[in-house]
């Protein structure tokens, strides 16, 4: 079956609004066998949401569509819905129950515009809003399936959860989805694409799978998809992808799924019974806040602090002033004597520092805009690694939190930078 997710609204289209509703629709219409070929965003402009109506149920097996369901009169989605189906309007009870029950627990009389929110197209099924005033819709023609509800985000999830999806587990489309995500970091999409080689000797073109680079600032997400008449057949396709690419890029592949790289160093120092320690200059705290975001990161995590200024290295880590002046505070000499010192000072595992020009001031020949040292100590070695991140400052300081991160979880799985 195929889908196409439409959703409603100006906000949307004027970037007002940031559109979540529909990774959210796509990603539980693929649990079950359901593959959305189409998003459509569209403004209130009834003709054009007409249009897009005609177009989207004429070539789709599954229409879901979200917004304009409101009580004011911008919202128009109830009465094109109406004029689609060539319906009319009638009160449905049970709708006008849980209006009054929303009002009521508010202190609050409704207003007619609010009762109104239960008038519904005659021949639709109801989708009942157990946590808003406006119901949804549900339309059955020719084996095909309508799905209209409200574009507030938690009252579509909570329908989507509660009538949309446990609907259609009852169809039988045939089909099995399942998408599994590898997360790399440390190597560019171009030169991660080389390393992973011809896909033709992952899968065949005629197999149903497919693999996908999403590149992002912070690294590239391998998405493996697979389309199967079975779950065993899907999730077999998964893991045989799965291993040979971790056969070909296993060094850069620091996590799968939603897990991300401050988990998995966490887990590691927890297993490890190590220590942390951080002290940043350039990023300005963005390890450390990462590192905590990670509830019992306390159990590993015994300090960071940030180091801006030269006195500050100085007096609290202990860099020797004659480094800042010879090297310059952004310097291999710098990093490692800021890593070396916090880590003593804390009597830590492990201690890591950042150094370096985030711009857009401050660059030069010699030590351009987006240049970083990243200093790593334990009690065998204690080294700096040079990186240059580009010119924008934000996406400066969170590269180089990422790359601080995945120097500690490739020096604790003893992983050769070669």
């Amino acid at each position: 079956m195929k889908a196409e997710i439409i959703s409603i609204g100006d906000e949307l289209l004027i970037g007002q609004v940031i559109n979540s509703n529909q990774a959210y629709i796509a990603e539980k219409l693929n649990s079950v066998g359901v593959f959305a070929d189409r998003m459509t965003t569209v403004g209130d402009d009834e003709q054009k949401i007409l249009d897009t109506f005609h177009k989207a149920f004429s070539t789709h097996d599954i229409v879901t569509v979200t917004g304009g369901l409101g009580p004011t009169h911008d919202d128009i989605t109830r009465a094109v819905i109406c004029k689609f189906f060539n319906t009319g309007l009638v009160v449905n009870n049970e709708a006008l129950e849980n209006v009054k029950k929303i009002f009521a627990r508010l202190n609050i009389s409704p207003r007619k515009v609010n009762e109104d929110q239960a008038l519904v197209p005659r021949n639709c099924t109801v989708i009942q809003n157990r946590l808003g005033t406006a119901p949804g819709y549900f339309f059955e023609r020719d084996s095909k399936f309508f799905f209209v509800m409200p574009g507030v985000p938690y009252e579509m999830k909570a329908m989507m959860d509660d009538f949309v999806i446990p609907f259609l587990k009852k169809q039988n489309t045939g089909l099995v989805i399942r998408h599994l995500t590898l997360k790399t970091t440390g190597i560019a999409e171009s030169f991660l694409s080389e390393q992973i080689g011809d896909i033709n000797n992952l899968f065949s073109l005629d197999s149903g799978i497919t693999l996908a680079f999403l590149p992002s600032p912070l690294g590239v997400r391998l998405r493996i998809t697979v389309k199967a008449k079975s779950v065993d057949e899907a999730e077999q396709g998964i893991r045989d992808v799965e291993s040979k690419l971790r056969g070909k890029a296993e060094k850069y592949i620091y996590a799968s799924g939603d897990r991300e790289l401050e988990e998995v160093v966490g887990s590691l120092l927890k297993e490890r019974k190590f220590t942390l320690a951080i002290a940043e200059s350039c990023t300005g705290g963005l390890i450390a806040d990462r590192i905590t975001n990670v509830s019992g990161s306390s159990e590993y995590f015994e300090r960071g602090m940030i180091t801006y200024s030269n006195k500050s290295k100085i007096h609290e880590l202990g860099v020797p002033s004659d480094f800042i002046k010879h090297y310059g505070a952004v310097s291999k000499q710098v990093a490692e004597a800021m890593a070396f010192g916090i880590r003593t000072k804390s009597n830590s595992d492990i201690g890591i520092s950042t150094t370096g020009i985030a711009g857009p001031a401050g660059g030069s020949v010699e030590k351009p805009i987006g240049l970083v040292w990243i200093g790593y100590s334990d009690n065998n070695e204690t080294f700096a690694l040079q990186f240059n991140f580009g010119g924008d400052r934000r996406i400066t300081k969170e590269r180089a939190a990422q790359a601080a991160l995945e120097l500690v979880r490739r020096k604790i799985l003893k992983i050769s930078e070669q």
